[in-house]
């Protein structure tokens, strides 16, 4: 199948050498059909695909995934709130029904009270369903408290109703998590290393179709049976390489840390070779400057098949075929 020309809404910052190899790789998935299946159709758009480092081109680590009638947030990192504005404006907002977050990170969690509150501001009648591991409640508790002034002043002064602004969140252990209208989610817990624990993956099911998100794992070979069988892995990466040779993070034990928590691309690539997805897909890729020609490579030394580097606002749409392309944004001029 020929990919179709990119949008011309794709934002015109990112480095043209990254942006144009990793297109040229998720084009040549275009193609990867499935057997037969029901028709349900899976979207999923990498908001972010960053780290801590604040940088413009990789926002912090936030995940859409749309089924059906359903939208949930995996993580809620630096800048999801613009991006879910960019591409669906207020509806984004207003109408999204649940955050899971795969660890308490600051860089995966520091956007919520942005999404949280924000969402509240633009019409939000009904709480906002918030899942994760151990911790989660006690932190939307103190946020709640951290943001009492704010809410008591708005919805005194603009009526904005209460109940809109509720963080009905919950801890979870490993398990199936969250069921609505089709949509099955599934938390697993996977090794982020050392004390950085609980930390989960999630899975995704809808109607026949069905993606992993590893979170933010080292090499765990118990993430294989959780995603066996998927259509789409999202998996974490970290090049050592880069990581040494443009980290802003200073002192050798903290940046030996950093790359002992996180997979190498060969690391990632053993896992995708053991779970065969139709389509394997890096996200929360560290450093931010990262290129696909650092990932790919080293990759391929484990996996040979269907590969995306992925990008701010790739979206991933799982039907019949896995099409790949750019998620249109809207002006708000």
């Amino acid at each position: 199948m020929t990919a179709p020309s990119r949008p011309s809404t794709r934002s015109p910052r990112r480095p043209f050498r990254r942006r144009t190899l990793a297109w040229a790789l998720t084009a040549a998935v275009w193609s990867t059909a499935a057997a037969a299946q029901p028709s349900g159709t899976l979207q999923v758009t990498l908001l972010g695909t960053g780290n801590p480092r604040p940088s413009l081109e990789r926002f912090g680590p936030s995940i859409l995934v749309e089924a059906g009638a359903r939208r949930v947030l995996i993580d809620a990192g630096r800048g999801a709130t613009q991006r879910l504005f960019e591409i669906a404006g207020r509806d984004a907002l207003v109408g999204l029904d649940a955050v899971f977050l795969t660890h308490l990170h600051s860089d995966h969690v520091v956007g919520l009270p942005d999404l949280w509150l924000t969402s509240w501001v633009f019409g939000r009648a009904r709480a906002l369903e918030l899942i994760g591991p151990p911790g989660t409640a006690d932190m939307a508790s103190h946020l709640e408290q951290a943001y009492q002034w704010d809410i008591t002043a708005r919805s005194k002064d603009e009526g904005f109703p209460l109940e809109g602004v509720r963080l009905a969140a919950r801890d979870v252990q490993p398990g199936v998590v969250y069921e609505r209208d089709g949509m099955k989610v599934t938390a697993f817990a996977v090794d982020h290393g050392g004390v950085l624990v609980p930390a989960y993956g999630f899975r995704v099911d809808f109607q026949g179709r069905s993606v992993a998100f590893s979170g933010d794992t080292r090499f765990f070979e118990p993430l294989v049976e959780h995603a066996r069988g998927v259509d789409v892995l999202v998996h974490e990466v970290i090049s050592p390489e880069v990581e040494l040779r443009r980290t802003q993070v200073q002192g050798a034990r903290a940046i030996d840390a950093i790359i002992a928590h996180h997979a190498t691309p060969e690391q990632a690539g053993t896992i995708f070779s053991k779970v065969k997805p139709r389509l394997a897909v890096y996200s929360h890729i560290v450093p931010s400057p990262t290129t696909a020609e650092d990932l790919i490579g080293p990759t391929r030394r484990t996996w040979t098949g269907p590969l995306a580097v992925g990008y701010d606002l790739m979206t991933i749409v799982i039907g019949d075929t896995i099409e790949v392309h750019p998620r249109k944004v809207q002006s708000d001029k």
